[in-house]
């Protein structure tokens, strides 16, 4: 019998829960696969400081796979989750989000709607933490905080379910192999269906008509969903603004004002 090769992911002595908190993630999106939802990476191993997965050959993208990952993240997002802002079964506390040198927690808990959720889960705390660091002036505070008022009174709604998200699904999170997308590296939680595919379309995804046509054929999007993009892709780019600086504060700030 042939022996499984593994890919060992390492993590600093100071991110112990990091491996547990991405294993649970990506089991909870293999339930959803095992349905017709998106493949994800197999988990092997689980150690507190490091965490053993599939290892995977990458291989060019392909519309054809493209839009069968549209079609299994669509299926994936219907498996949904009990609460926006709810974590994999049986995780207990926050999350984490960005890299594993220095992640920043994910805040999880229980939202019956998604606005509020939005406001209080994503954005606020990101900018509380850009101001601390300096990397928010008080203009783009408030302009932020605004938005968060915004969300907060339900008016950006759309009565979209809580979805099952990868809810780290940047292109490099897509592994391409000959037999089909596999995701990697998630922050599974309950959210906004549309924030998968913001992510997707933030720093460019191969074959992203594809992804979202089938995407569509098994879910369909609600009217406006390419006018919301902007909206979701606010609380990523408040993300890379604490983490990496440069111009991520200020297209966040500019998302956010074209919202409200």
């Amino acid at each position: 019998m042939s022996r499984v090769r593994a890919f060992r992911k390492q993590v600093p002595a100071g991110a112990a829960r990091y491996p547990a908190w991405e294993a649970a993630g990506l089991r909870w999106l293999a339930d959803a696969s095992a349905a017709g939802g998106a493949d994800v990476v197999e988990v092997l191993e689980v150690g507190p400081s490091h965490l053993d997965l599939r290892r995977l050959d990458p291989s060019p993208a392909t519309s054809g796979h493209a839009r069968a990952l549209g079609r299994g993240l669509a299926r994936t997002h219907a498996a949904g989750a009990p609460a926006y802002g709810s974590g994999p079964p049986g995780w207990v506390g926050h999350g984490w989000l960005g890299p594993t040198s220095e992640p920043l927690p994910l805040v999880l808990g229980s939202w019956t709607s998604w606005g509020p959720f939005l406001a209080e889960a994503r954005i606020l705390p990101l900018v509380r933490e850009g101001r601390d660091r300096g990397v928010l002036d008080v203009g783009e505070v408030a302009a932020l905080e605004r938005l968060a008022s915004v969300a907060a009174s339900g008016a950006l709604d759309t009565g979209d379910p809580p979805a099952r998200l990868h809810g780290d699904l940047w292109s490099g999170n897509v592994v391409w192999t000959a037999s089909g997308a596999v995701l990697v590296d998630p922050a599974a939680h309950g959210g906004h269906r549309e924030a998968d595919l913001a992510m997707l379309a933030l720093f460019g995804c191969p074959h992203l008509d594809d992804v979202v046509a089938g995407y569509e054929e098994v879910g369909p999007l609600a009217d406006g969903w390419r006018e919301r993009v902007g909206l979701h892709q606010v609380h990523p780019l408040l993300l890379h603004a604490v983490l990496f600086g440069g111009s991520y504060a200020s297209r966040a700030v500019a998302a956010a004002r074209a919202t409200t």
